[in-house]
């Protein structure tokens, strides 16, 4: 059985009077069958601020940022109600996880909130989770649900990630614009030019249409996590992917699952620098699965403390690996391209012969 997180955008269960009831009923339907034969089964859900503008009497879009918080404070109770009353029908029991940004950055708390979702999916409890838009303001004008959903797959070590979105899965161009678009069944690596197709299928690239979804599902696949987009509005979807033929667009995954702290640094915590590489420090971290020593460094950017993130760069700007420090950016510009055996001369000081240890690296 699998452990399966499936996103919900609020175009599925959304009208412009507010929430789709109906829809939230099927789906629920559909998830409840899921955990009834052994699946553990989270859902990440937009649709909070689309619930809120009701409640605030606002007809059509909220651009303005305090406003769009009101509306998801208000909305998100509604939201979660509605998903209470549906799987209420099918005797299942759900719990609101609402997560900011920094979950994924601190440590601990991504601890903390991994071991929350465990126990209620050992409780047979169904989260349901959405960014905390009323508080995170950087989340609300850039983040997205999908990238939160890779996230969340990312941190459960999840096994599939199903994102329901209003077309049928990734085309080749985008089908609202070029009526002889083709569907894309399966997806074993995602290029630039699929990138670029699916540039071209939301209002403002990256910001919630395909081209964020692409995003998520290189995101996930990298983590060796199996990825659907498919059309939330087509009846007994959730079956049909587990149990039928393949509906819309299948990513395979990309690389092996990584373990939990290397899925952490991989894709929880937000890079603060990058580190270029001469070839052969790169061609050690990749092919010879080495340490980073200070001799293998060319030159740094950013601005970063000891403990922090940073990429690993190839002669070509290329990202290979992602890391955790143990120098600060200052200190770091000292020791470049020197021995570790000159770094105590050079600092008056060694936390470490390594720049940044193999145990605290991931290779992307």
């Amino acid at each position: 059985m699998e452990t399966i997180v499936i996103k919900i955008g609020s175009s599925i269960i959304t009208t412009p009077e507010g929430l789709n009831e109906a829809v939230i009923n099927h789906l629920a339907r559909d998830i409840s069958a899921l955990c009834d034969i052994g699946h553990q089964t989270i859902i990440v859900s937009s649709g909070a601020v689309a619930a809120g503008r009701g409640k605030l009497g606002i007809e059509g879009p909220i651009n303005d940022i305090n406003i769009k918080q009101a509306a998801a404070a208000a909305g998100q109770s509604s939201l979660v109600w509605a998903y209470e009353r549906a799987f209420g029908l099918y005797n299942k029991k759900v719990a609101q996880v609402l997560l900011t940004r920094d979950v994924f950055s601190i440590r601990q708390r991504y601890l903390n909130a991994r071991n929350t979702l465990r126990i209620l999916l050992d409780f047979h409890i169904i989260p349901i989770i959405n960014e905390n838009d009323t508080v995170s303001i950087d989340e609300l004008k850039f983040g997205d649900n999908d990238r939160l959903a890779a996230l969340v797959a990312s941190l459960l070590n999840a096994d599939r990630l199903v994102i329901l979105s209003d077309v049928n899965g990734l085309y080749n161009f985008d089908p609202r614009k070029n009526k002889s678009a083709k569907l894309i069944p399966v997806v074993k690596i995602i290029t630039p030019e699929m990138e670029k197709a699916a540039c071209g299928s939301a209002t403002e690239c990256g910001t919630g249409g395909m081209s964020s979804k692409l995003v998520a599902a290189k995101m996930a696949s990298a983590d060796g996590i199996t990825v659907n987009i498919v059309n939330g509005n087509s009846d007994y979807v959730l079956s049909t992917i587990f149990y039928g033929s393949q509906p819309g667009t299948l990513f395979e995954p990309t690389a092996r699952k990584h373990g939990a702290r290397k899925g952490w640094i991989a894709f929880g915590i937000r890079s603060k620098g990058r580190l270029t590489l001469d070839d052969g420090a790169a061609t050690a971290i990749i092919s010879g699965g080495k340490s980073l020593l200070p001799s293998g460094i060319k030159s740094i950017s950013g601005v970063f403390d000891r403990g922090d993130a940073v990429y690993c760069v190839n002669s070509t700007g290329k990202q290979i690996a992602k890391g955790l420090v143990n120098y600060d950016n200052a200190e770091l510009i000292k020791i470049i391209g020197h021995k570790t055996s000159q770094i105590e001369a050079i600092l008056g000081f060694k936390y470490s012969d390594e720049v940044i240890h193999r145990d605290n690296m991931t290779i992307l």
